[in-house]
């Protein structure tokens, strides 16, 4: 089974996941623009097991639908690495698709919160949008 590993921009904290990505998708709200310092965040999910190598900080942030989300960051240079919603931790795991640093890495599927996405950014064709969170 394919095995991969992401990481912050130091090194410090990475993650390692299994297999092929549950889905690839991209969230344009203003939280993940404001958490992530771009216009939008593009996020992996991948089902557990996943092993967490390092030291995090965590940030607790709730979505509009009341669903609490862990944001996991690098205590020493910063980079948010991976999230999961609180009660789903066995379950899932989602990663910053940045963190793989590979250019190879599959297209995103979805589009949420394409309400608040930028004019000027184009998905790739194909791409399912969501004018705010289906879920």
């Amino acid at each position: 089974m394919l095995a991969r590993t992401a990481s912050c921009s130091c090194g410090q904290l990475r993650i390692e996941v299994q297999g092929e990505p549950l889905g690839v998708g991209v969230c344009h709200c203003l939280a993940c623009q404001r958490r992530t310092g771009s216009v939008f965040a593009a996020l992996a999910s991948f089902a557990a097991p996943y092993r967490v190598f390092g030291a995090a900080t965590e940030y607790v942030r709730v979505g509009d639908q009341g669903a609490r989300f862990r944001f996991r960051f690098c205590p020493v240079c910063g980079t948010t690495v991976f999230h999961t919603e609180e009660g789903r931790e066995q379950a899932s795991v989602g990663v910053a698709v940045g963190a793989f640093a590979d250019p190879d890495f599959p297209p995103p599927k979805a589009s949420v919160y394409d309400c608040r996405r930028h004019a000027w950014v184009q998905l790739p064709p194909g791409t399912r949008t969501y004018d705010k969170d289906p879920a």
